[in-house]
């Protein structure tokens, strides 16, 4: 059995049990005409197909899950305690050399006689679990038909069990998605935690200034932990970002909501939206190739020096990248303030402009917020353009003509290279990480809040 095969005959099987419903159904109202159905045909198919096919895949998943292990177990059991070796990650090495030859994959040098018995020892129980699995798989399919076939009658609620099944389905998808969020921060908390073992928190939430590959050599102390510059670094970017993208994607909503025809409004709007689809890259090289010098010629023509690389440059780039967060968001919310609204403004004799200005704008204003909050939050974590464009100096300026870094930027430069993992000089991207994370969820928790309040205003 493989990834392609299972996925076949459960699709088979789910096609079969389908039809064994809707003919269990026919059969029942046959058998009871003055009794009417509780539930349509299609259920009985559906509620058919959760009988046989859910207990078929959960004894999958448990040979998945667990079906390597004990094989695993009772190989090693009958190698030689001589060959054995002690350590856990020697033993696992050992195992995945048997599992290669036992699957006919090509292995380092030649095989020894106990490697080679081994090997058909592991084959043989592969062997075995599949069938005993398929086995099982078969029989509880069965059963799960069989009793379909015996318990479906009129009063079957078979409507209400597909619909609770449905309903616990999605509370599952919703609680990985919630426990994966979950595990995401404790997994970052428990490596932050180890940094502050080695850095004071206030050295590292004050400190201003960001030199970590050298702090073990000195004889500084830990000052060149402080995340100040960084920190100044993503939120001067990030203002020059919202800056570009505030004026032009509010402007291009209020445009294609309130101004252009259906017609160019059905133009416009993929169209601005598809800047949201470049990759990130591409902004990044754009803002290097072609921003960055014409930035640097242009503060010539100016008498200014202002960096190819610079936080002007990878906040202009990124503020386009943000402009379709800022207008599709807008242009959604501008377009469900209430007809009767500017309706009402232009009966008293408001223009169109003065409609748009003093009512439209106004009664969408919060739910703008909430979307300006949103682009806040994207253009704080993102990466790749300031990669690039920013200049990755970590010094605390306010000058956005020069070389600034960012957050993410530098959690990139500290995950990368040859450095011990268990180090500060590593472990300190977790913090940072962490720090980002609690940024960007206090923004969009203030953005969630301001957009619930607008929807009250017109229930």
């Amino acid at each position: 059995m493989n990834a392609v095969i299972i996925p076949a005959i459960l699709l088979i099987l789910a096609g079969f049990a389908y039809q064994i419903g809707l003919r269990a159904s026919v059969r029942a109202a046959s058998a009871a005409p003055t009794v009417s159905m509780h539930s349509r045909p299609s259920y009985h198919g559906w509620l058919a197909v959760l009988r046989a096919a859910v207990p078929a895949v959960v004894v999958y998943l448990i040979w998945y899950l667990f079906g390597g292990g004990i094989v695993d177990s009772m190989v090693l059991a009958q190698i030689p305690a001589a060959n054995l070796p002690e350590s856990v990650l020697a033993q696992d090495a050992l195992m995945q050399r048997i599992f290669n030859l036992s699957t006919g994959f090509g292995v380092a040098g030649e095989a020894q006689a106990w490697e080679s018995s081994a090997a058909a020892h592991m084959a043989m129980l592969y062997g075995y679990g599949r069938t005993i699995t398929f086995a099982l798989m078969a029989t509880v399919a069965a059963l799960g038909l069989f009793f379909s076939w015996r318990k479906t009658t009129p009063a079957t609620r078979a409507r209400n069990k597909v619909e609770k099944f449905i309903t616990t389905a999605m509370l599952a998808c919703s609680a990985v998605a919630i426990l994966t969020t979950l595990g995401i921060v404790l997994s970052m908390l428990g490596e932050a935690i180890k940094f502050f073992s080695f850095v004071n928190p206030l050295d590292f939430f004050f400190g201003t200034t960001w030199n970590p590959r050298f702090v073990t050599v000195g004889t500084e102390g830990q000052a060149g932990f402080g995340m100040v510059p960084l920190l100044a670094g993503t939120m001067m970017i990030a203002l020059i970002a919202m800056l570009v993208a505030t004026p032009l994607g509010l402007l291009t909503a209020i445009f294609t909501s309130e101004y252009a025809s259906d017609r160019v409004r059905a133009i416009v709007k993929p169209l601005v939206e598809v800047l949201a689809g470049i990759p990130t890259i591409v902004y990044g090289f754009f803002a290097l190739v072609t921003v960055g010098p014409f930035l640097t010629d242009l503060g010539a023509f100016f008498g200014l020096d202002i960096r190819a690389t610079s936080a002007l440059t990878a906040g202009l780039v990124m503020g386009i990248m943000i402009i379709p967060f800022v207008s599709s968001l807008s242009d959604d919310i501008i377009t469900q303030v209430p007809r009767a609204m500017r309706d009402g403004s232009l009966a008293l004799g408001g223009t169109k402009s003065e409609t748009i200005i003093k009512i439209v704008v106004p009664a969408a204003l919060p739910g703008i917020v909430g979307a300006l909050l949103l682009a806040v939050s994207r253009a704080i974590g993102e990466t790749m353009i300031v990669v690039l464009a920013a200049g990755n100096a970590p010094v605390l300026t306010a000058n956005p003509f020069e070389a600034v870094s960012t957050v993410t930027v530098s959690i990139v430069n500290q995950l990368t290279g040859d450095q011990d993992f268990s180090s500060p000089q590593s472990l300190v991207a977790f913090a940072l990480g962490l720090t980002l994370f609690a940024m960007t969820l206090v923004l969009n928790v203030i953005a969630l809040v301001v957009v619930r309040r607008y929807r009250e205003q017109y229930e």
